[in-house]
């Protein structure tokens, strides 16, 4: 196949059973990317969908040769599939995008337009976050209030995914190889020249958020114990306080007995005492393990994920395993080049 040049603009589209979605969003990309830049292609991640999204995809490919996607394996989680989109990304930007058309595609045109004016890095920010619950919005704005506070950089407010990144961005990020990723923080983590850009959130065309409560909640511990040792502080602060209070009972108890004489044991506060700390202890010990584990995965070295076909374009233009197995140990020259 002949050498197909670099486009200007590549769009990386993370999907997971979205095939209702694919042709309205395709419809809204192509006329917002044809008329701010000359070139562009459109990289759908198939994160393992069990929907017809591929065979979506396929068919749009035909008609559309800057479409092509790739698909994985198994499910890896959207963190791994928007590390997979940088990888198979030619152009000399990148937008990230989801598919449910909540991220506006006319919001593109203004991240090129602050591109061309020397941004490395265009992020949007959300305005409101009415589409949430109020529980969702709570957990939101604690976890990024302790993320200022205790994370190694600060993530910019209403920041999400949705971005614009130079090349040499895109270079920076392939060269992180770790396993439990927050790709938010990582985002902040390599700085160079950002601005944000506002839009507000839209509703989603078809089906339901993959992100319940529980993933959410993973998903945050990962983003804090990944940039920051708080749960291990908290480990040490909490048991340097249950060992003040617990000199304090005992300096008390002695003067009581002393003053009063000695009390008749109690049997039922031993018990609830030694439960109690127990817990405590176990309950930090899990945490330690959550660190353990982290360095677990990443000594294995697996690679993030697996492709299992390629749709469109030029096939096997990054291996899968390849590039980010190098990354994870390897000189950043061992990085292969953009493109």
């Amino acid at each position: 196949m002949p050498h197909r040049a670099h486009p200007e603009l590549s769009v990386v589209v993370p999907v997971f059973n979205e095939g209702e979605n694919i042709e309205a969003l395709v419809g809204a990309l192509v006329p917002v990317l044809e008329g701010c830049v000359a070139s562009f292609e459109i990289v759908f991640v198939d994160d393992g969908s069990r929907d017809d999204t591929l065979a979506r995809i396929r068919r749009a490919a035909e008609t559309d040769s800057r479409l092509r996607a790739v698909s994985f394996s198994r499910n890896f989680g959207k963190e791994i599939a928007l590390a997979a989109g940088l990888d198979h990304a030619q152009g000399r930007a990148v937008v990230m995008i989801d598919a449910d058309l909540q991220h506006p595609p006319e919001t593109i045109a203004t991240f090129v337009a602050k591109w061309r004016e020397g941004y490395d890095m265009v992020y949007g920010q959300r305005v409101d976050r009415s589409t949430d619950g109020p529980i969702r919005r709570w957990m939101t704005e604690k976890f990024y209030t302790l993320f200022a506070r205790f994370g190694e950089t600060p993530l910019p407010p209403g920041a999400g995914d949705y971005r614009l990144m130079d090349r040499k961005v895109v270079e920076a990020l392939r060269r992180l190889g770790e396993r439990a990723r927050f790709s938010k923080g990582l985002y902040a983590w390599v700085g160079f020249k950002s601005i944000g850009v506002p839009f507000e959130v839209q509703e989603r065309l078809h089906g339901t958020s993959k992100w319940g409560y529980r993933q959410l909640t993973r998903f945050a511990f990962d983003g804090l114990s990944s940039f920051s040792t708080l749960p291990l502080k908290l480990a040490t602060y909490i048991g340097l306080g249950i060992s003040i209070f617990a000199f304090t009972y005992a300096i008390t108890m002695l003067l009581r007995t002393m003053v009063l004489g000695v009390d008749v044991p109690g049997f039922p506060s031993l018990i609830v005492s030694v439960m109690f700390f127990s817990g405590i202890q176990l309950v930090f010990l899990g945490v330690i393990g959550e660190y353990v584990g982290r360095i677990f995965a990443e000594v294995k070295r697996r690679p993030l994920y697996i492709v299992a076909e390629e749709v469109g374009g030029r096939h096997g233009s990054r291996e899968a395993g390849a590039s980010r197995a190098q990354a994870a140990g390897s000189a950043p020259d061992a990085v292969p080049p953009a493109g």
